[in-house]
């Protein structure tokens, strides 16, 4: 059993790796499909592409080993039955539940790896993503200035280069206009020619200008008055050398965040991080619930018992409370219907406060269960396509990458699909959340308990060659009724 044993592991073990990388670029390509319109135009190196792709695929990973796990079982069992070795084993008394139990443990060991993958490693692979991420988008496209075209990359500036030369420095036709007034094109800057080069730290791009001219007509654009507008004319000036330093720092900004910036999000957290986070927001709502509550009474205490610190109404009656319709005099009347709508207002106020932080709270309460829960679910998703690939690859007994790669779509497909919804619900509904983080395993058990059944049984429920011999049963009823029909004489 031993060398059978090493055979299943060596059998599971190849496409496991294989289907998991395969699966692993897929996500990748669907992922960089999502962010391309943030990556391309940056100016990115590739050494920082491939460091992005490394840290999404680490955090794509826990998708990838349910799906590995499905298609490498059934690839396993499938080309095991269409080479007939199944039935060679049943024949010398090994069962498919004996042939199974080695890669079942197999897959125990897996979805371990995988929850132990997603507790640890990519909570901080996550962070380090999301850092990267923020860093891109708030990075501006790469710097390049082109000739005879007008260059918007520089905050309140609009550069254009009439000519560059081949050495990449030399500039000439410059032309600059500066917004920082906000008054439009109220600055402008010419030079025939100059330099363009960045420092040596790449902070900056440095214009030197030769020839060229300034013209600055902000202080008469500012008055509105046609008379006040004829004090300020037009200051014009020129030079034959002048400098203009532009700041490149918002085109390399990434890397200057700080990580303790996105360790609040809960899939950046392990297991031990997100339970007291949890229980940390429960104890938040329950004590904004108390409170809101006490300010209620609070409220609707005073104002039954306004009537005694009001040393106006105390000369009416000797009580704690009195009745507001037997109070005759206007003004106190006035006075105590004031309050009262104060109070109303304050405590409205106070309640629908506590209503939208509540309400707040709760929303994250929720995106850290809903984390928390789905690292068991994804893990317990490997356990669960064994023990439908496995039996499903025994039974149509075919291997190869074809049919097994469909199957895995369809039934990858159905889990996910389920797992939105499921996800909704634990957003959306009275319902518990590990009820909707686990509905997809609570639709899939079934399927798995279906399936092995009828395989471990050698039923013919699902057998391929029991519908084939049916439908063959029927092409013979119909032909033997057709002939009967031409055989059986008419009447005249």
């Amino acid at each position: 059993m031993k060398i059978i044993n090493r055979y299943l592991c060596k059998n599971f073990l190849g496409p496991f790796v294989l289907t998991f990388f395969v699966a692993l670029f897929v996500l990748l390509m669907q992922f960089l499909w999502k962010w391309v319109d943030e990556l391309v135009g940056k100016g990115l190196e590739i050494g920082l592409l491939l460091k992005l792709l490394f840290y999404a695929s680490i955090t794509l990973s826990s998708m990838a080993f349910p799906l590995a796990v499905l298609l490498a079982s059934l690839m396993t069992f499938g080309n095991m039955g269409e080479r007939y070795e199944i039935v060679a084993l049943k024949s010398a008394g090994i069962s498919i539940r004996r042939l199974m139990m080695p890669l079942a443990i197999l897959s125990l060991v897996i979805s371990l790896v995988a929850f132990e993958f997603s507790n640890e490693i990519i909570p901080r692979a996550s962070v380090k993503l999301r850092m990267m991420l923020f860093d891109i988008q708030e990075q501006k496209p790469a710097f390049n200035i082109d000739e005879g075209v007008f260059y918007y990359g520089f905050d309140n500036y609009t550069i254009r280069v009439g000519k560059k030369m081949p050495d990449g420095e030399t500039i000439k036709d410059v032309l600059i206009y500066e917004h920082s007034r906000h008054m439009g094109n109220t600055t402008v800057t010419y030079a025939k020619s100059g330099t363009m080069k960045m420092t040596p730290d790449k902070k900056y791009l440095m214009f030197t200008l030769y020839d060229g001219s300034y013209w600055d007509e902000s202080a008469y654009a500012s008055n509105s008055s046609p008379s006040n507008r004829a004090k300020y004319p037009l200051t014009r000036a020129t030079f034959t050398k002048q400098y203009k330093r532009f700041d490149l720092s918002d085109f390399s900004a990434i890397g200057n965040n700080d990580e303790e910036l996105f360790q609040s999000h809960s899939t950046a957290m392990s297991l031990h991080q997100l339970n007291n986070k949890i229980d940390t927001l429960k104890t938040e709502i329950k004590n904004l619930a108390h409170g809101s509550s006490n300010v209620f009474f609070a409220n609707l205490y005073y104002y039954n018992t306004i009537v005694k610190d009001d040393a106006s109404v105390d000369t009416l009656t000797n009580t704690r409370t009195c009745d507001v319709s037997k109070v005759e005099q206007p003004e106190i009347m006035s006075q105590i219907l004031r309050r009262a709508d104060n109070m109303v207002r304050s405590t409205l106020f106070s309640v629908r406060f506590s209503y939208q932080d509540m309400s707040f709270r709760t929303s994250y309460l929720w995106s850290y269960q809903i984390e928390f829960f789905r690292k068991f679910s994804m893990s317990l998703a490997c356990l669960l396509f064994f023990f439908i690939g496995a039996p499903l690859g025994s039974i149509i007994r075919k291997g190869g990458i074809g049919i097994p790669l469909v199957i895995t779509v369809l039934f990858f497909t159905l889990y996910f699909a389920i797992s939105i919804i499921g996800e909704k619900i634990a957003k959306n509904s009275p319902m518990p959340v590990w009820f909707g983080m686990f509905l997809s395993s609570f639709v899939l058990f079934p399927i798995c308990v279906f399936l092995t059944y009828h395989a471990t049984t050698d039923s013919a429920v699902l057998s391929p060659d029991t519908y084939t011999r049916f439908v063959v049963r029927l092409k013979k009823i119909k032909i033997f009724h057709k002939k009967s029909n031409e055989n059986t004489p008419t009447l005249p």
